[in-house]
């Protein structure tokens, strides 16, 4: 009986300092954010009558591959001439190379994917390449130069046009993907780096009502006055402290006019709790692009001032209504905003805020998608059916080591649909690790917001359910193709699709 009790001691003692002795191994990923501009001239139209250039407004997020090429994904709206409403998405690629004390020679390319706009975009493919100088100052770049673009699948916009751009560096600690849902002390992880000031963030996902008024119209000049617009999206805010944040906004149409209108939006608010933290106030000013699905936005620049009210449901998550306006300055379009989300509040990369110690760690997992979509005979409206493809972008919370949740947007590159895209969200499962650890298989059902490029999608409301699988590369990257069925609410859009993508999947340390 002695030897089998001093057997179990021995073994519970192993089996605790073994715990003790595991921690999350934290990794720096650096990287930098770039906000440019572009103003680019236009083709003639049908007539031969010039037409005012278009001012393109792109924001992206690049991480540093090596110390000297970076790598990432971005966004560019029109703000300015007649094309309010052209979107897109694509791959950022470049090497910086340094020429002097603070001086850098930055070349590289975007190619990318979208249009819209009744903008002469072809199936939407562009490449965006540049060539700038930049001075590197304390805080922040400022980077001038060159760039061309070029609509190259038969579209008709292309030139040679100045480059400005503003970058601001950026970097964030992660675990492997493998340390997802294990669970931490204050006391396991003060001894380690992880020992720092946690960043706090906010993930919404809302639906939002615009009630246009005043001058607003649609680009044929009939009124859109009376109408609703019916927005779904999501929204991310990053907070420089207890009160200020910075935000990023993307909604899509999925009723009240046809499909096909979007805004993205990026501003700073300020945040103020009470009711023992259990409600919040938020002010938010942002500014933006948007325009689409016939609706008239002028050069595509949009202010958004906003209020929103938050009470507390559960452990980090709130429910939030706003209220608020989206306007163009010169009051081509105009209106009120309301709206409902869900939001959910996080501590991460760190173990203390400024007045408390955090407790009761777990690492979540991340996953970031680029892929290339394809389906199969998309129904058009006036053209003929043919093959569409699309590049998208998907980014995943998991809320346990099989279940997520999921966001996804995409813009089409090839398919003669220049101007569609679409922005959906859903919940998926994933299996564990298979065949030496190297493949899993998974199910999800996405649906959301589509329109535009002449793709019968009806007012704008999709659904796609699909199946596929990961094949590992290392471990933060993995081989993923995807198979399944999108279909349209009150549209012809009733196609299989498949896709070839590169998943990128981190750990993130989070605490309350």
């Amino acid at each position: 009986m002695k030897k089998i009790t001093f057997l179990c001691i021995l073994l519970n003692t192993i089996w605790f300092f073994g715990q003790e002795g595991y921690r999350p191994k934290k990794n720096t990923q650096k990287g930098f954010i770039a906000v440019d501009f572009l103003s680019t001239k236009m083709p003639d139209d049908l007539d031969g009558n010039p037409e005012v250039n278009m001012s393109l407004t792109g924001i992206h997020y690049n991480l540093w591959l090596t110390p000297k090429i970076y790598g990432g994904f971005g966004f560019y709206g029109a703000v300015a001439g007649k094309r309010g409403g052209l979107f897109t998405l694509g791959l950022n690629l470049g090497t910086k190379i340094n020429i002097a004390s603070n001086l850098f020679l930055d070349t590289g390319f975007h190619l990318g994917a979208g249009g819209g706009a009744s903008a002469p975009d072809g199936g939407g493919a562009f490449v965006l390449p540049h060539f700038d100088i930049e001075y590197q100052f304390k805080s922040f770049t400022v980077a001038t130069g060159i760039s061309y673009i070029n609509f190259f699948d038969k579209g008709a916009i292309k030139g040679l046009q100045l480059h400005l751009g503003v970058q601001i560096p950026v970097s964030f600690d992660y675990s492997n993907f493998n340390d997802i849902e294990k669970n931490y002390s204050f006391q396991d992880l003060y001894a380690t780096g992880w020992n720092q000031t946690a960043k706090k963030m906010s993930l919404m996902m809302h639906l939002n009502n615009l009630s246009p008024f005043g001058a607003s119209h649609f680009t044929d000049n009939t009124t859109l006055v009376g109408k609703t617009i019916r927005l779904a999206g999501f929204e991310l805010n990053t907070y420089m402290n207890n009160h200020w944040f910075i935000f990023f906004k993307v909604d899509g149409a999925y009723h009240g006019i046809r499909g096909g209108y979007m805004d993205i939006l990026f501003g700073a608010g300020h945040h103020l709790s009470f009711n023992k933290d259990r409600t919040n106030v938020l002010t938010k000013f942002g500014v933006g692009a948007g325009g689409g699905g016939g609706a008239d936005t002028g050069g595509g620049f949009l202010i958004y001032p906003d209020i929103s009210i938050e009470q507390k449901l559960f452990e980090s998550t709130f429910l939030s209504i706003n209220k608020g306006f989206l306007m163009s300055p010169d009051k081509t379009f105009t209106s009120s905003t309301l709206g409902v989300g869900l939001k959910y509040y996080i501590y991460q990369q760190g173990i203390k805020t400024d007045h408390k110690n955090l407790g009761d760690f777990t690492t979540k997992g991340i996953e970031i998608i680029l892929a290339e979509d394809v389906y199969l005979q998309a129904k058009r409206m006036l053209e003929p059916t043919e093959n569409l493809y699309l590049f998208s972008f998907q980014t995943t919370i998991f809320l346990n080591k099989n279940f997520y949740v999921s966001g996804k947007t995409s813009f089409a590159n090839f398919g003669n649909a220049g101007a569609y895209a679409e922005g959906i969200v859903g919940i998926g499962f994933k299996s564990s690790p298979f065949k030496n650890n190297k493949i899993s298989v998974f199910l999800q059902g996405l649906a959301g917001a589509a329109g535009g490029g002449d793709i019968s999608t009806g007012q704008g409301f999709i659904v796609k359910p699909s199946t596929g699988l990961y094949y590992k590369l290392n471990d933060v990257l993995s081989l993923r193709n995807e198979f399944g069925y999108v279909k349209a609410r009150g549209g012809s859009l009733s196609s299989l699709y498949f896709n070839f993508g590169l998943s990128y999947q981190i750990g993130l340390l989070t605490g309350r």
